[in-house]
């Protein structure tokens, strides 16, 4: 870390499944659907393309099934210009698998996934060239709720004390209750995030692990540690605290939303760009709210970006014409949360 809560300039590692994904097309619930669009979905896979939009040098470790929903899901991560020469081939597990529904109240996930072969990965794959070589490590909540072995990956990568690891290591909670069979997620993923250098988690997610009263400044006190704890606040704002330091908060840019699945790899995927190219606080939250959008606007995870152009005039608004900007679309479109 350059700073308490800044990765140095260098390639990044997205560690986690990513699953063939079938949605309905057009967009409705899927028991109402004709025909099916197949795409692929996963947390740490979305964040790596992203990333790659933005130019930023990833490569993404996993292990995909030696079927054709894994070459599928390969090629998809490839042609986003991600690395994913490591990700291993498994010739006795399938690829993960899901099934979207969207509906009024939100979008239905079903996951089969269960003895995939992403849910076999484990401490070994810290060991490998792309994560040693890594300025930034990303992992989420999914994959310590993936098997034991997942778990032992991530607390792994999560051991040592921050200026004892080789990487920066970033942790969006990315919290799927359908994935934890028991109570543990609140004290798990708490114990996990506390320990990463920079925390991503919605408010509304805190809230729901670890108290129904919490704001942005509370969720900074329960994580006392990492360098940098990023609260967002569904379409309102996002909050980026410093761990003894400066509190940023930025509105949300809210759009027309076709399926919000993605939308929070999206923003966290902006904002780790943002510091990776050494930009403020402010400038890095708003790269967020722009990746998210680009989530929003699809029925799938991965969108295409705002032109550089465009991009550069967002991040150059003053704080006054960032705020207009926003409400001027909220004036005349139906919203949903791009922080989520």
């Amino acid at each position: 870390m350059t700073a308490s809560w800044r990765p140095a300039p260098g390639p990044v590692v997205c560690v986690g499944e990513t699953m063939a994904a079938l949605a309905p097309d057009p967009v409705g619930p899927l028991e109402e659907a004709e025909h099916l669009r197949l795409t692929v979905a996963g947390a740490e896979s979305n964040v790596a393309m992203y990333l790659a939009d933005h130019g930023v040098p990833v490569a993404w470790l996993s292990a995909l099934g030696d079927d054709a929903p894994g070459r599928r899901v390969r090629a998809a991560v490839a042609a986003a210009g991600v690395d994913v020469t490591h990700v291993r081939t498994d010739p006795d597990r399938p690829t993960g698998l899901l099934l979207k529904s969207p509906h009024r109240d939100g979008t239905h996930v079903h996951y089969y996934r269960s003895g995939s072969a992403a849910s076999a990965l484990g401490p070994a794959l810290l060991n490998t060239r792309p994560v040693r070589a890594a300025s930034l490590l990303h992992v989420s909540g999914i994959t310590p709720a993936l098997s034991p072995s997942c778990r032992d990956l991530v607390s792994r990568a999560l051991a040592a004390a921050p200026d004892e690891r080789p990487y920066a290591v970033s942790f969006d909670v990315n919290h799927r209750p359908a994935l934890w069979h028991d109570d543990t997620a609140a004290t798990v993923l708490r114990d996990l995030a506390d320990r990463a250098d920079v925390v991503f988690v919605g408010l509304d997610e805190a809230q729901n692990l670890w108290g129904a009263g919490l704001t942005a400044a509370g969720v900074r006190e329960l994580l006392p540690h990492p360098g940098i704890v990023v609260v967002k606040d569904g379409a309102d704002s996002a909050t980026a605290a410093v761990r003894d330091g400066d509190v940023v908060v930025v509105p949300a840019l809210r759009t027309l939303v076709v399926e919000p699945v993605g939308a929070g790899d999206a923003f966290a995927a902006g904002f780790l760009a943002g510091l990776l190219r050494g930009e403020t606080l402010t400038r890095a939250l708003r790269l967020g709210h722009i990746t998210a959008v680009s989530a929003l606007r699809v029925t799938g995870d991965h969108g295409p970006l705002p032109g550089p152009e465009a991009v550069r005039r967002l991040l150059a608004l003053s704080a006054e014409e960032w705020a207009r900007v926003a409400r001027a679309q909220d004036a005349h479109r139906e919203e949903r949360s791009p922080g989520r």
